[in-house]
């Protein structure tokens, strides 16, 4: 090798050092930068088809610029590649798959390939900056960060995080909040992307998981693990709902995250600008949690539907606008700190609705069993809300109602079965009018009635059934009559035919 290709050079390692240590970045990163500007000079100087690499000694800053020649069999590129007996007159022990190296003369850098240079230099760096920059921020991922406002664009906050910039978007701003520049602002960071344009750091003051990082820095038993922050629903800037749970049964959750006289709920109030906030006891028992949930606002009952997490809460009649709060906003965060839908319903119209569907009961009752309105009373009072039940259930349970012996309970399921034997004949002859097959009745799940109203929707084949979605079954043969379950089940029942013709 030609040692004189190239003299000592310190003050390169030198810069390198300077750059390395201003921007935050690996030494190696602006050494390699650097090779990479040299060697796009020498490319220019001898030609890009020549496979010119720089190396930079990392101890005394020596820069070698060399020409790679690859040893292969047979040659595709004459100026990068060379044949075996080529290879064995310039090195003796050369081989197959080997890489010769010439070294070149160092390049005297002129205006052009300098400023050349030093651009691929900068770009290099740059992109090591943001590559650092992105790493450190999505580690930093649902942190609060402190900040300074840089500037304002359009109601938009550009936050000088110190080593990185972040935007605070508009919509990201508690309501009628407003910062000018120099501003010290806290803020959630809830997403970083890495983007064309350099790393884009994206924060928040109204995701709700500020506010739980908020207790978390003011609460020391969230921060130890003790008191769990379960769930939080906000409406920035006007209301928010917290649910804690303790782990330790010798701590209040509540009381810890409200403090002394309030002081540690207060600290976070200020920095919300007046945000009020409800500490709410977080239950396993959703009933529990529910009327937990709707405080202040007191509930009289609770009805749970677990299939479509809907509750429905009776609350006293001068308890109701508490309950749904100004603009419907206390029933609405209740919802969205629960997970269930919630309908509320004061005890006068519950007792009215409870009323309407006692008459209606025992109007279906009195015409379909031909009894008189004391009997349909006592089967409703009991709580037998359809024919089905009183057709199926043990003869004990309709015994067991008093004034009901044995005979009258068998004459009541004869009635009963009669009614509804006659009324699938009345569907079945309906199905066959609208032209609904035959295989689709023979479907689990799908009564004479569904049937019907599958084919007034003109789905009467089995592969009209099999391409719904279990929302459009659902949908198709009316609300509450077929769970998002079983009609998950008829879907995948209608469509066995297709994997049977795939298997035959």
């Amino acid at each position: 090798m030609d040692k004189t290709a190239s003299l000592p050079r310190p003050e390169l390692l030198q810069v390198a050092d300077a750059v390395a240590r201003d921007k935050g970045i690996d030494r190696d990163e602006v050494l390699e930068a650097m090779e990479q500007a040299i060697q796009k000079a020498g490319r220019s100087k001898y030609g890009h088809e020549h496979d010119i690499r720089a190396v930079i000694d990392r101890r005394t800053g020596e820069i070698m610029l060399m020409r790679c020649t690859e040893v292969v069999e047979e040659i595709e590129n004459e100026i990068t590649q060379i044949t075996l007996d080529q290879a064995l007159v310039k090195k003796p022990d050369a081989k197959l798959g080997d890489v010769l190296i010439d070294m070149l003369p160092p390049i005297d850098f002129g205006r052009i390939a300098a400023q050349t240079a030093k651009q691929v230099i900068v770009q290099k760096v740059r992109d090591a900056e943001r590559q650092r920059q992105y790493d450190e921020y999505k580690n930093r991922l649902g942190e609060i960060s402190n900040g300074l406002v840089k500037r304002v664009e359009f109601g938009n906050v550009v936050v000088d995080l110190g080593r990185a910039e972040a935007l605070l978007r508009r919509d990201e701003l508690i309501p009628r909040e407003h910062f000018k520049n120099g501003d010290r602002v806290r803020a959630f960071i809830y997403d970083v992307r890495q983007e064309s344009r350099g790393p884009q750091i994206f924060l928040s003051r109204t995701h709700p998981q500020f506010m739980a990082k908020l207790f978390a820095q003011e609460v020391p038993e969230i921060y130890d693990g003790i008191i769990e922050i379960k769930s939080v629903a906000r409406d920035p800037g006007s209301r928010a709902k917290i649910a804690v749970l303790s782990n330790d049964s010798s701590i209040d959750p509540v009381g810890a995250c409200v403090g002394m006289r309030g002081s540690r709920v207060q600290a976070v109030v200020q920095e919300l600008q007046g945000e009020k906030i409800d500490i709410i006891q977080w239950s396993s028992d959703p009933a529990t949690f529910l009327v937990n949930a709707l405080a202040p606002a007191e509930v009289a009952k609770v009805v749970l539907d677990e299939d479509t997490r809907r509750i429905e809460v009776v609350v006293p009649d001068d308890q109701l606008s508490l309950a749904i709060g100004r603009r419907g906003q206390n029933v609405r965060l209740a919802s969205q700190l629960t997970g269930w839908e919630i309908d509320i319903l004061t005890e006068a119209e519950e007792s009215e609705r409870r009323q309407e569907e006692f008459k209606t009961r025992s109007r279906l009752f009195i015409e379909a069993l031909d009894v008189d309105d004391v009997i349909a009373h006592l089967l409703v009072t009991e709580g037998f809300s359809t024919l089905e039940e009183i057709a199926y259930v043990p003869v004990e349970e309709l015994v067991s109602i008093d004034a009901f012996d044995e005979d009258v309970a068998s004459e009541l399921q004869r009635r009963a079965e009669a009614y509804l034997a006659e009324r699938n004949r009345e569907f079945d002859e309906q199905r066959k009018e609208l032209g609904v097959a035959d295989d689709m009745a023979s479907i689990e799940g799908l009564t004479s009635a569904m049937l019907v109203a599958l084919g007034r929707k003109g789905i009467k084949a089995l592969d009209d059934l099999a391409d719904l979605a279990t929302d459009e079954l659902v949908e198709a043969v009316g609300a509450g009559v077929l769970s998002e379950e079983d009609a998950g089940r008829v879907i995948m029942a209608a469509r066995a035919h297709w994997f049977e013709a795939g298997e035959g």
